[in-house]
């Protein structure tokens, strides 16, 4: 049965205050977003940015012969879209969904107002910005210095994180086209994860057993956005998803009628 999922799913929206909250509100949209889906190509024209609950967005550089690599993942963490609040109205890569899921959505023009006029909203987009451009940088220095053991433990790190799941359903092709190597280098990566016991993967299905491990042998890219991350947003990252505004009460009263 679908089930709608509250905004406060999205971290950013979550630590509003409560007046910030209560305003948006009205002008947000409860989208379904499907993988593969393009929700903008390079150089195209955004109407609205997008705070995913639980849906989870790649942003792609691609280039002139067709070949792409992943340069930032956005789940519930953060937005899609900063270039409407940065000073330009079109994306500087591709923006496409890798994991099915909800977001919800603000016009430009009422992004604008918050932005102009609310400090909270200003503050949180910009900090959360500049954690996204240290992701950016982490992973071009990731994916030229790093060996694809290391690559592909940081990728399933923070999918899995994102999702607040132990188990990624992906192919080895996908994975290999998001990091921009060949396909024969993340099966031999994968398969040694497999063997020491770290994760299992079958049908396209990656499943992680000991997550331990996993940090261990990652590079120092994951923990350096991490503690970014932790550092520009502690109220953000530290959030745990409570129901605390009216709306979001009446939103799990309307899923709890339709799980009925």
């Amino acid at each position: 049965m679908f089930c709608l999922s509250p905004p406060e799913r999205n971290n950013l929206l979550a630590t509003l205050p409560a007046a910030d909250f209560n305003r948006l509100i009205p002008n947000l949209e409860l989208v379904t977003l499907e993988p593969g889906q393009i929700m903008a190509g390079l150089g195209q024209k955004l109407s609205y940015v997008y705070f995913p609950t639980t849906a989870i967005i790649s942003m792609l550089c691609e280039m002139a012969d067709g070949e792409s690599a992943e340069i930032a993942v956005i789940g519930r963490d953060g937005v899609v879209g900063i270039s409407l609040f940065l000073g330009g109205d079109k994306t500087s890569s591709s923006i496409v969904v890798h994991n099915a899921g909800q977001a919800y959505r603000l016009s430009s023009r009422h992004l604008a107002v918050e932005f102009d006029r609310h400090a909270a909203m200003m503050r949180i987009l910009l900090r959360y910005t500049q954690t996204l451009v240290t992701q950016m940088t982490q992973t071009a220095a990731c994916n030229r210095l790093h060996r694809i053991e290391q690559q592909l433990c940081r990728w399933l790190l923070l999918r899995t994180e994102l999702l607040a799941a132990d188990n990624v359903t992906i192919t080895h092709e996908l994975i290999a086209k998001m990091l921009g190597v060949r396909r024969e280098g993340v099966s031999t990566a994968a398969g040694k994860l497999q063997v020491a016991g770290i994760i299992r993967y079958k049908r396209g299905r990656v499943l992680i057993l000991n997550r331990a491990s996993l940090e261990r042998l990652v590079c120092e890219c994951f923990g350096v956005v991490k503690e970014e991350y932790e550092r520009l947003l502690p109220w953000v990252y530290l959030n745990k998803y409570k129901p605390k505004h009216s709306f979001d009460k009446k939103l799990s009263e309307t899923n709890q009628k339709q799980l009925d």
